[in-house]
């Protein structure tokens, strides 16, 4: 499959650099390489994205803490573990 596609003038001397430096054969390469890298940071994103939904389904179901309640069982916790 063939695509072409346009680059502005910032991105197209990018990837020509890329591609003079040796570590690619060709823009091509430095274009996959890239959509690769967006392909992970997309799925990072969506895997992120679930797991706040899924924090936020227990919020509502178990409830909420503030950071001082939360402090507060950590440190007895804690003075438990020294004991």
């Amino acid at each position: 499959m063939s695509t072409n596609v346009s680059l502005p003038p910032a991105l197209e001397r990018f990837t020509r650099k890329c591609v003079k430096s040796g570590r690619y054969s060709n823009v091509s390469e430095v274009v996959r390489s890239a959509l690769r890298l967006l392909q992970e940071t997309e799925a990072r994103r969506e895997r992120f994205e679930t797991t706040l939904r899924e924090a936020e389904a227990e919020a509502d179901r178990v409830g909420t803490r503030t950071v001082d309640e939360v402090a507060a069982t950590l440190d007895k916790v804690l003075d438990r573990r020294r004991r």
